[in-house]
């Protein structure tokens, strides 16, 4: 199709972000890149992992997400006594039918918020591998297909603070971006603190639907991505695995595991979202390097000499976009 073509049907389907962004804007005060993020996981049905310390907003801005979209949403709040049947449900015996029935748990809604996933141990974070994956749920011995659309929204503090699990490798892959969220700037913070001391309930109004954002997905998915940015996102997904041949020889000893290659499906998608963002039918080396942190980051596991040299996976991304030829 000619790129023309598809800039027009960019045009036309993403007129209902700027109202979706507006309405959100009336409860969030700044987080930008947040709010964006969580738009580009909504937009090509990827699960978002946001991270950063308690009281940055991140259960209320997809809480407010879910008000402004008129979707069903539901929020599990993990703790260390959660068990998996209070997320999935469970199996239920009807006396008066003599009968056993799933009884639905919380993961059956479009936006399901997992707030402070790394509190809950790994067996009730393993409940949700299938959801996430499969979008579908088995309880008993039925297996129950879950909604369209369907996006799981974690929220989780710093590794480093009290009672917190690290999410397994696993799981952790199944997220299609990892969000690091900061503290707003002195003039968000005072705009912040104005508003939330009025004693006024400020709530988004449903501006947009489900299926504004089914059609959204089939834009998307005909987005022109040249061969040479395509062959970009397989050069830096390749250079996590095998940092030598790309001339990071000094890398080779931080990397236990590079990227699967959900990272190379999710980063040709991400980009994709991110250039219907802002309005092109066409994906440009900006938009890779633009999302490329969130979608590795979680994806490339370090060694012990990494920890001990006090290396992140953010500095190796880092590194990693400044040595892979840019096209």
């Amino acid at each position: 199709m000619d790129v023309r073509v598809i800039n027009e049907m960019v045009q036309q389907q993403s007129a209902f972000v700027d109202n979706l962004s507006a309405e959100v804007g009336k409860v969030i005060v700044g987080q930008k890149p947040m709010v964006d993020r969580i738009l580009i996981g909504l937009l090509t049905g990827g699960h978002v992992l946001l991270e950063g310390v308690p009281g940055l907003a991140k259960t209320l801005t997809v809480k407010t997400l879910a008000d402004a979209l008129s979707m069903k949403f539901s929020r599990v709040q993990f703790t260390p006594d959660l068990l998996p049947a209070d997320v999935t449900g469970t199996v239920i015996y009807n006396q008066s039918r003599s009968e056993f029935i799933a009884k639905k748990g919380p993961i059956f809604a479009n936006l399901v918020l997992a707030d402070e996933i790394n509190r809950a141990p790994a067996k009730v974070q393993s409940a949700l591998l299938e959801a996430m994956q499969e979008r579908q749920v088995t309880i008993g011995d039925t297996t129950h297909m879950l909604p369209d659309p369907f996006l799981v929204m974690a929220t989780q503090n710093p590794i480093e603070q009290e009672g917190t699990y690290a999410l397994p490798e696993a799981q952790l892959d199944r997220f299609m971006l990892m969000v690091k969220v900061g503290y707003p700037s002195k003039e968000e913070e005072r705009t912040i603190m104005d508003r939330m001391t009025t004693g006024l309930a400020v709530k988004a109004s449903p501006v947009a639907t489900p299926e504004q954002i089914s059609h959204a997905r089939s834009v998307i998915n005909q987005i022109y991505i040249d061969e040479k940015i395509r062959d970009y996102i397989i050069n830096l997904v390749q250079a996590t695995r095998d940092p030598k041949a790309y001339g990071m020889a000094d890398m080779a000893d931080f990397i236990e595991y590079g990227a699967s290659p959900r990272a190379s499906i999710y980063l040709n998608m991400a980009a994709r979202a991110h250039a219907f963002l802002r309005r092109r039918g066409y994906v440009t080396p900006e938009d890779i390097k633009a999302i490329g942190a969130d979608v590795l980051r979680h994806r490339v596991i370090l060694t012990y000499e990494a920890e001990a040299e006090e290396i992140t996976s953010e500095q190796v991304v880092r590194k990693l976009f400044d040595h892979v030829e840019v096209p």
